[in-house]
């Protein structure tokens, strides 16, 4: 299935630490890993190479990394994406989607760049957009950012104060009208003003709140900061006027999008005349990188799929570490799943083991199920917040259910005032791998006494299916947007009212511990802080992370700058062909 394009990274934002994505179809395997001298080019794997799969370096990129100096002017760039809006605004629920987040980045301002430093230490001001940006207080604290004289909107307004305030309004949560992907960072700001001149911005805050440098990373354009505008006025339109970016959206539809440089730009020239997304199910993307239809191939994931990549003479595969964790959400609101013992009861029925050797099949790669959903297994600080009692076991899994009242009946299922413990398990899209999953599943949770009904639905209706809640049990995955977003992520996730928490289970309790983290200055404390509130959030048996996949792309050999960044932002105006 459909993850988010890893070619051009998304936001680095706090608002948005993670995106949401449908569950990939491959990445991972709990086999035993073959020992390989070789070692991977950071331009990827070349065709010419026959051997197995090598291990990545989990602190570096593959995505032939290259000056401007060595990237020529001019050329087409086509790639494929699986759901093309509907809503055009990323910095909305509705509209953060790992897709969105890719056509956003080629557009809209994003002002930080980051390295892929895993401790995030490399988060430093786009000098496009901000000359600097610095913390001039801490007690109280006080930022102040100075924006980039030349930089203004497509619509001729200068990007200024005001658009650092309409973000903070948008993103407080003070006013329930608009639907940001997570208030935090934001509600400790006591004021956004004016500094010295319009073009200077004085950020006050009522509490600390770390890292500060990603709380303003991406902009809302004060002429689209009602709320009215923010939630549903971006529906089937980018907004061109209201962006500001190296390219603009030259033409757009629910097939295709096609990208141009801005000639409103004020930064470094964009390399490539025309970027070019078309919309196709993941299932049709390797057959067009292999026909030449596109010139890179994001979605790889299963063994034979990196075969067909590898079979491309002018091709290349760029493998490393992803900052993607799988997941299996439970829907709290649904009537099946209000009871924590039945969402616990999956859980200990689920034997993750098996569903990972189903799902990554052949691939040369060993990673165990993860134990959390805020920092990757190779991060500094990540520690196993799954709570142990959940551990799949079906013997338990059926005490469990039986204490909570309910009973085996005769046709082999529980239930409970006469009414059969059903859920339905949604999927999308034809792949047969997941097809195979959704069996794999249902007939786990029937050896546990649980009925599922398996669910199926096109690709191009994940983010329809997900921000309405219209599923009970949803595979489906994360894309962390910086080394430093688990910060962010924990209020994002599992906070109780949260616009991002698709489980709709929480507590007070748990919400209070969830935003320490932001308080502390310190990397350690911080994440600490982020683990304690994680194990209480994962004893709710809301989510379960499933699987750290890593990253394939396929690529023509001479792409530059595109393809496994893992915490890194390239910037789109770099990416090209190589001379």
């Amino acid at each position: 299935m459909k993850t988010r394009k890893s070619g051009v990274l998304a936001a680095v934002s706090a608002a948005a630490a993670v995106a949401m994505l449908l569950s990939a179809c491959g990445g991972s395997s709990s086999e035993s890993k073959t020992k390989v001298d070789y070692v991977e080019p950071s331009s990827g794997i070349p065709s010419s190479y026959k051997g197995e799969l090598p291990t990545p370096s989990a602190t570096k990129g593959y995505y032939n990394q290259q000056s401007r100096d060595n990237v020529k002017d001019g050329g087409t760039l086509n790639l494929a994406i699986s759901e093309i809006g509907p809503n055009w605004n990323y910095l909305s629920t509705d509209g953060n989607t790992g897709y969105m987040s890719n056509l956003w980045q080629w557009y809209q301002p994003n002002l930080v760049t980051a390295g892929n430093d895993v401790s995030g230490a490399k988060i430093s001001a786009n000098k496009d957009y901000l000359t600097d940006m610095k913390l001039v207080s801490k007690d109280p604290m006080v930022v102040q950012y100075d924006i980039n004289p030349k930089a203004n909107w497509n619509d001729g307004k200068p990007i200024d104060w005001t658009a650092f305030k309409a973000t903070w309004v948008a993103y407080n949560g003070k006013d329930q009208a608009y639907n940001p992907p997570s208030t935090d960072g934001f509600d400790s700001i006591a004021s956004v003003e004016q500094g010295a001149n319009a073009k200077q911005v004085i950020v006050k805050y009522a509490k600390p709140y770390y890292p500060w440098q990603l709380v303003f990373t991406s902009l809302v354009n004060p002429e689209a900061g009602d709320a009215k505008t923010f939630t549903s006025g971006w529906v089937n339109n980018p907004h061109n006027e209201w962006a500001a970016g190296p390219y603009v959206v030259s033409s757009s539809s629910d097939s295709q999008v096609t990208f141009t440089p801005n000639p409103k730009w004020w930064g470094n020239k964009p390399k490539l005349d025309k970027v070019i997304y078309k919309q196709m199910a993941s299932t049709a993307e390797i057959n067009a990188f292999e026909n030449g239809e596109i010139d890179a191939a994001d979605d790889v994931s299963t063994a034979d799929q990196v075969k067909t990549v590898r079979s491309v003479a002018d091709g290349t595969l760029r493998m490393g570490y992803s900052t993607k964790t799988r997941v299996m959400q439970y829907n709290g609101k649904s009537e099946a799943l209000k009871d924590v013992n039945v969402r616990k009861a999956l859980t200990q029925a689920f034997d993750v083991a098996t569903y990972n050797k189903v799902q990554f099949k052949g691939l040369n790669w060993e990673a165990p199920q993860p134990g959390s959903e805020l920092l990757s297994p190779f991060q500094k600080g990540y520690e196993n917040n799954r709570p142990a009692e959940g551990n799949f076991n079906v013997a338990n899994a059926k005490k469990t259910l039986e204490s909570a009242g309910y009973k085996m009946g005769s046709d082999g299922y529980y239930a409970k005032g006469g009414k059969t413990l059903e859920v339905s398990f949604t999927y999308f899209g034809t792949d047969a791998t997941q097809q195979a999953l959704a069996g794999a599943y249902q007939a786990m949770m029937k050896s546990a006494g649980i009925k599922v009904k398996i669910v199926n639905q096109s690709e191009s209706k994940f983010s329809k299916t997900v921000s309405s809640g219209d599923y009970q049990v949803l595979p489906m995955a994360w894309q962390a947007t910086s080394a430093l977003g688990f910060v962010t992520a924990g209020p994002q996730l599992y906070t109780s009212d949260g616009a991002s928490n698709f489980t709709f289970v929480g507590s007070k309790e748990i919400d209070a511990m969830l935003k320490k983290a932001g308080s502390l200055s310190d990397y350690d404390e911080q994440t600490k802080a982020a683990n304690a509130a994680e194990k209480e959030a994962l004893k709710l048996y809301g989510t379960i992370p499933v699987s750290t996949p890593p990253s394939f792309v396929g690529a023509k050999k001479n792409l530059a700058n595109y393809g496994v960044t893992l915490f890194a932002n390239p910037a789109p105006e770099d990416v090209g062909w190589q001379k």
